[in-house]
């Protein structure tokens, strides 16, 4: 039996968030589960899930459907995604490719 993952109160409430945007302005469109669910190319079982906030829905698939009524994720007055992506790689470009614990003292004192 597989091991149940436990989240965090805040990641559990920004999906539920995030769902409950969704299914918002889904309704202000006045579209039904089932339209919204054809446009994203997903089953309505699945959009459901993503409305309810289920932790087990793949980020993918949440991202678009928000993409699809208007939610703008990331939005900045900044410019656009592309900007904040190349900055990003630009800062990561700058750290080490790897990360090492760092190593325990040896205690040989007898």
């Amino acid at each position: 039996m597989a091991k149940q993952r436990i989240y965090s109160r805040y990641a559990q409430d920004a999906v539920t968030l995030m769902g409950e945007q969704i299914r918002l302005q889904r309704k202000q469109r006045h579209w039904t589960e089932q339209n919204l669910a054809d446009r994203a190319g997903i089953a309505r079982a699945t959009l459901q899930k993503i409305e309810k906030g289920a932790m087990s829905s793949a980020i993918g698939l949440v991202f678009e459907v928000a993409a699809l009524v208007g939610i703008r994720l990331f939005a900045t007055e900044h410019g656009p995604l592309s900007r904040h992506i190349e900055y990003t790689r630009d800062k990561m470009a700058l750290l080490p490719q790897r990360i090492h614990m760092p190593r325990k003292a040896v205690q040989d004192d007898f």
